[in-house]
């Protein structure tokens, strides 16, 4: 479409003359992003709700309140972590010094999700802001009313050849990828993932991808097993399980497989999750709602099961007796069914999980430290909790992203910095010496003294 063509032309004149590289003009940027959606959260809660029944709280504590933190540490940091860094010269190089500049990638283009989609927006415009790029955010076309609101409040605030918002669906974002852009950013399913990274490939164009996967539970016999319950169904039904990082499967050591089933229904009921408590969410579409009805098979029900077709809303469900090869096992659930087996010996349990693809997240409940050791250093995965579940990702210190089919790249805090932009090692030698070991005559006593340098 021609008018992306513009655009992004638009966008690379306003990068060549510099505006973005200003420390100053990227904290002022940062601020006023902050601003803008602190000034139209009524807006925000009222679209997302549309899109999710999401409650004020849960937009604030896993949506908006997780931006504004990002805001805040990259005003604070933003001008150390821009800093040029000095490195050790080696010997050879004498007497010259050595150091790395931070710069920005340049034109961004950032794909977001439709599961969070303030959270998945924002947070990478967050880290392309900080390090100096400009943007073009395509949210998902999923949520319509939040996607019109993100694009409405950026439209009227921030100037196009800065950071301009594109909404529409396939056909916009194919022809948005085939622009020629210096950082692409996706948040979404491997299946689109490998599509981006395609398109990004023929013009070299550095990404991130932040995928997904089947993020495993290991519960050991261990582990304590009210707390393991507390935690795991509170992230698992997060969201109605439409997480990214949600746990989507538990393998439990069948000594206490009985227990923990208990457990973890004790733990659904006293959380009592209905819209009309404002602690659930829709799932968002009909095609999503269908393909989760399919993979609840009712002879393995535990508990729940109740699909709500009028108000898209499917019980948190429990299956019990499920097989590796079970259908539900053979792709990420993304919604709120639990899938539990029993495991004799932890090691089977861990070979099961390394035959498939790399996850994105891996969480094990256990107090022992020699089994968290073992999954720990075994199991390839993005990232992860011990005794905990999704927690991981507001620590802004620890780099989220996958491995594998589950992604590429990191972001958050200072690794998002990093992620939008290049480094650029720089030598840096006087001209009052030099020594002649380079420069013919190329004789054995020179050779001998280069072996001893290098």
């Amino acid at each position: 479409m021609n008018q992306f063509s513009e655009l992004v032309n638009k966008q690379q004149q306003f990068f060549k003359r510099n505006h973005t590289k200003s420390i100053a003009f990227r904290i002022e940027q940062l601020k006023k992003l902050k601003h803008v959606i602190q000034s139209h959260e009524t807006l925000l809660n009222d679209a997302i709700k549309k899109d999710f029944h999401k409650s004020e709280f849960d937009t604030y504590s896993n949506e908006l309140g997780l931006i504004y933190h990002d805001i805040n540490e990259a005003i604070k940091k933003v001008k150390r972590w821009s800093r040029i860094k000095r490195v050790r010269t080696n010997l050879v190089n004498f007497p010259a010094k050595s150091y790395i500049i931070p710069e920005p990638l340049g034109v961004s283009l950032v794909i977001g999700a439709w599961n969070y989609p303030y959270q998945l927006s924002f947070a990478p415009v967050v880290a392309a802001m900080a390090a100096g790029c400009t943007i073009i955010l395509k949210p998902s076309e999923l949520p319509i009313h939040t996607s019109q609101i993100m694009q409405q409040i950026v439209r009227d605030n921030f100037s196009e050849d800065y950071f301009a918002v594109v909404e529409g669906g396939i056909e916009e974002t194919t022809a948005l990828l085939k622009q020629r852009f210096d950082k692409i950013f996706f948040t979404g399913s491997t299946k689109v993932g490998r599509i981006v990274y395609e398109a990004a490939a023929k013009n070299l164009t550095p990404v991130t991808l932040e995928l997904g996967g089947k993020s495993p539970v290991f519960v050991t016999e261990s582990c304590n097993l009210k707390m393991t319950a507390r935690r795991l169904v509170w992230a698992k039904f997060l969201n109605a399980g439409q997480t990214c990082i949600a746990p989507d499967y538990a393998i439990v050591h069948e000594k206490i497989h009985d227990q923990f089933l208990e457990a973890v229904v004790t733990e659904i009921k006293k959380s009592d999750y209905k819209l009309s408590n404002n602690n659930y969410v829709q799932i968002i579409n009909q095609r999503n709602f269908d393909r989760l009805t399919k993979l609840i098979q009712s002879e393995q029900v535990y508990f729940g099961g109740t699909c709500h077709p009028e108000d898209r809303t499917i019980e948190p469900t429990i299956l019990k007796g499920i097989r590796f090869e079970d259908p539900i096992m053979q792709e990420e659930i993304f919604g709120p069914i639990l899938p539990v087996i029993a495991y004799k010996n932890i090691q089977d349990a861990i070979d099961y999980v390394k035959s498939g693809e790399k996850p994105l997240s891996c969480y094990i409940y256990s107090s022992n430290r020699k089994e968290i050791k073992q999954v720990l250093n075994e199991v390839s995965f993005g990232g992860g909790c011990v005794n905990e579940s999704i927690m991981h990702i507001t620590n802004s210190k620890l780099p989220f992203g996958g491995v594998g089919a589950s992604g590429i790249g990191s972001y958050h805090g200072e690794a998002g910095f990093n992620t939008f932009s290049h480094f650029k090692s720089i030598l840096d030698k006087p001209t009052w010496f030099e020594l002649s070991l380079k420069y013919s005559p190329l004789t054995k006593r020179k050779l001998d003294f280069v072996k001893k340098l290098l």
